[in-house]
């Protein structure tokens, strides 16, 4: 057949089907090379603030679909991740591949140190700006929202506090629990939306009222649904849905002035002793398939365009949310520190 007889949009047609073919198979060539070399390293070290069961079960998932590649999974909170991996750097222990924290300000730290590797999986071109770094150095995995929380068993709906505000109210005091900034990502970004909408005055009038302090954002959860204390006055909204999920006498409060956003980057470091396994485990950790697993089984919101979530969680643009920008967080994390002990004496 002559080329001139062929209608042009059936020549489009065929390119964009040929382009398309390419991009997968070329997709797929970097993800069997990445396989090959990843299974000769054996393993991708982990560290990450995720919550222990929910890290646990990305690392399960992603070792049944690489067998042979095993998941280090190292979990504690934001601040000591950062802290782990300096002090390791000093040491010239260089031992973690994939680094994931609840605040973004250590990304803009790590970056400007060199100390991350430019790495995009696929499919993250779609996430909203707010999950991706513009270098293309980290993404954000997941995100959740900061929440009120209480005991259902002591409290009503009605008697339960419905704002940031009504938590200064004298009858709280003793009965609520905070995490700490100095220990967890997902407060010190809590803290700081915050103060940008009630200035630090909030925090000092909230400490009147002597609450119980934990480290990590997944603390308080226990605490409120034991009847330790009664309201939780922050704590990651992912943790205290799947406390309540199980059954435990617990309630959100998502207060209408707004919730912080907390977004949580994850990247691979630029002397990543697997990078291989590195890169693999990234790529699957931004597929839509286990993004869609932590929206389903851990509660949380992710940057995936083609996530659902469940009908019992709201969308993220059903509530009022606060943001603080990673370098403010950089920036500003030792006054936050600072003032939280200032204020909590711990």
């Amino acid at each position: 057949m002559s080329l001139r007889r062929v209608p042009m949009r059936s020549i489009a047609t065929c390119a964009v089907v040929l382009l398309a073919s390419l991009a997968v198979a070329s997709l797929a060539f970097a993800q069997s090379a990445h396989l090959e070399a990843a299974k000769k390293e054996g393993k991708v070290v982990w560290y990450t603030s995720l919550a222990l069961p929910s890290a646990e079960k990305v690392a399960k998932l992603f070792e049944a679909a690489y067998p042979g590649i095993k998941v280090e999974v190292h979990r504690t909170g934001s601040q000591r991740i950062l802290q782990r991996v300096m002090q390791e750097l000093q040491a010239n222990i260089k031992n973690v591949d994939v680094v994931h924290t609840s605040d973004a300000g250590h990304f803009v730290l790590l970056k400007d140190k060199k100390l991350l590797a430019k790495y995009t999986p696929a499919g993250v071109d779609s996430f909203p700006a707010g999950f991706k770094d513009r270098d293309g150095y980290w993404y954000g995995l997941r995100a959740t929202v900061n929440a009120i929380a209480y005991n259902t068993k002591a409290l009503s709906a009605a008697e339960a506090p419905k704002t940031w505000k009504d938590l200064l109210d004298p009858k709280w005091k003793g009965k609520l629990v905070t995490a700490h900034p100095g220990y967890s990502g997902v407060i010190a970004t809590h803290v700081l939306a915050l103060v940008h909408l009630h200035g630090w005055d909030y925090f000092k009038q909230l400490a009147q009222n002597k609450l119980m302090l934990v480290q990590s954002a997944v603390d308080p959860a226990g605490v409120v649904a034991s009847g330790e204390r009664l309201v939780a006055a922050n704590g990651g909204e992912y943790y205290y849905y799947q406390t309540k999920k199980k059954g435990n006498p617990i309630e959100i409060v998502y207060p209408k002035e707004g919730v912080p956003l907390v977004v949580s980057p994850s990247a691979i470091t630029s002397f990543a002793p697997h990078p291989s396994a590195a890169r693999l485990f990234t790529d699957f950790t931004f597929t839509r398939e286990l993004q869609q697993v932590m929206a389903d089984s851990e509660g949380l919101y992710t940057g995936h365009p083609e996530v659902k979530y469940p009908a019992d969680k709201p969308k993220l643009s059903d509530l009022k949310l606060l943001t603080a920008e990673p370098e403010e967080l950089e920036k500003r994390y030792e006054e936050i520190r600072q003032r939280f002990v200032e204020f909590f004496g711990a």
